[in-house]
């Protein structure tokens, strides 16, 4: 049998064929491509608005600031998420305020929010956890009723929905990251999306340099105005057609998912040692986590027997030097983050993978547990 990976990207020859096309063009920005993948994105997840971006991190952070986050605000987010949801806030001069996870789903719950709020909240970022969405509408209506904007980080979530509605709709903005481990890959790259009109030109002007008009909508060349601070932010053209032909055939890559996930459960059945989430019909299973003890053992003799897993994600953020030392904070505040980090373990999920293989995982993890 083959070494097992942990990422195989579902990237065919007629992906890279179309890749290749655009590239020998010359035409690598501001192309079709970017307003057809934007299009792709907007239908499958049912949103208004879609805005494609250079990385999922980028997307939180025009997010952020159309949000008109700034010094002085806090900005509440779980502990357990990667350094990206966190950093969003601190490039507005906001305060990120870490809020505990519940076990072991690895999101933050209403509780969890409430013990943080203070008069300072201005916002909330919610994460879904290896794609298992968050109990949104008692978020959004606790948030709305307290005029706290609630953004999402959906860097796991495409494919994520909560009572048939597609993850990252709840809140002002979903964004999404491409990255080459997640579901539909573009290299770098993400994409952010909203129901809000106004919300949507702020973060378009503000992912190309705060410029007032697409090339497509200028009466003269070069003729165009920046009303406002901006960044490079865009996606090229030749990304967003690799991330088009892989968003329009994702009904199938998510179903293999499902499928996937469904077998792991069946096999895990067997001991009673291995703690992992129920099936979800709504999850996107951009991984599947288990949490075991002895974690870091089993990770290295899987390591040798040339398995492929991660974890997601090993330190809290308020273990981090940056916000530990910034914020004066004590990881003994955060004891479910803390456990999450030091048992979890994300095993592959993705369509290419054998039912074979996912057996031969699920057999060498329950000998080594």
């Amino acid at each position: 049998m083959r070494d097992i990976k942990f990422s195989i990207p579902n990237i065919s020859k007629q992906d890279i064929n179309l890749v290749g096309k655009i590239i020998k063009s010359g035409w690598l920005t501001h192309g079709k491509y970017t307003s057809l993948f934007e299009h792709e994105i907007k239908k499958f997840t049912k949103a208004k608005f879609a805005v494609s971006v250079s990385s999922c991190t980028a997307g939180l952070h025009i997010s952020c600031l159309a949000s008109d986050f700034k010094k002085g605000d806090e900005v509440i987010v779980p502990a357990q998420t990667h350094t990206a949801t966190a950093h969003a806030i601190e490039y507005t001069g906001a305060t990120p305020i870490f809020a505990d996870v519940e076990y072991p789903s690895g999101n933050m719950s209403l509780d969890k929010i409430k013990d943080k709020i203070t008069k300072k909240t201005k916002g909330v970022i919610l994460v879904h956890m290896a794609g298992y969405p968050c109990e949104m509408d008692k978020i959004v209506r606790f948030c709305k009723k307290r005029k706290i904007k609630v953004l999402e980080d959906c860097a796991h979530a495409l494919g994520t929905y909560f009572k048939g509605i597609h993850a990252g709709n709840f809140g002002l903005s979903g964004s999404f990251s491409f990255y080459p481990t997640k579901q539909i890959t573009t290299g770098e790259g993400g994409v952010v999306i909203t129901n809000n009109e106004k919300f949507y030109k702020k973060i378009k002007k503000f992912k190309a340099f705060g410029i007032d008009k697409d090339i497509k909508d200028r009466k003269k060349q070069g003729d165009y105005d920046v009303k406002s601070i901006g960044y490079n932010y865009r996606m090229t053209d030749f990304q967003a057609a690799l991330g088009y032909r892989q968003i329009i055939n994702y009904h199938k890559n998510l179903k293999a998912r499902h499928l996937i996930a469904k077998r792991y459960i069946k096999n895990f059945s067997k001991t009673d040692k291995i703690i992992h989430m129920p099936y979800s019909a709504t999850s996107s299973f951009f991984v599947f986590q288990i949490f075991c003890k002895n974690r870091d053992k089993i990770l290295k003799k899987l390591k040798k027997k040339k398995i492929g897993v991660s974890v997601h994600y090993t330190n809290p953020l308020p273990k981090m030097s940056y916000y530990k030392k910034k914020y004066k904070l004590d990881i003994k505040d955060f004891r479910n983050s803390h456990k999450y980090g030091k048992l979890n373990i994300s095993l592959p999920v993705y369509p290419k993978l054998k039912k074979q293989e996912i057996d031969k995982i699920c057999g060498e993890i329950i000998k080594l547990v």
